[in-house]
């Protein structure tokens, strides 16, 4: 038995994983060049990630059928011999 999810969940892990680590990166960045590197940044940081993805979830979940499309429109399909 495999231990993956069925491949319907994928409109839902992927901007899960996507929104989880992006959020994570940029909202670091932005605590430690708001407030400085000092020893309660983790604490801070951690504060600034959860609202931040409950943010950026919902978001990604809403422009990423948009997304799909304009990179679509934008880039050449490969061709199949």
């Amino acid at each position: 038995m495999s231990k993956k999810l069925p491949h319907r969940y994928q409109a839902i892990v992927m901007p899960l994983v996507l929104s989880a680590l992006m959020s994570g990166i940029v909202s670091f960045v932005s605590s430690a060049i708001g407030n400085g590197i000092h020893p309660d940044i983790l604490a801070f940081w951690i504060k600034a990630w959860a609202f931040s993805w409950l943010v950026a979830f919902p978001s990604l979940l809403v422009v990423l059928p948009l997304v799909r499309r304009i990179v679509a429109a934008t880039v050449e399909q490969p061709r199949s011999n």
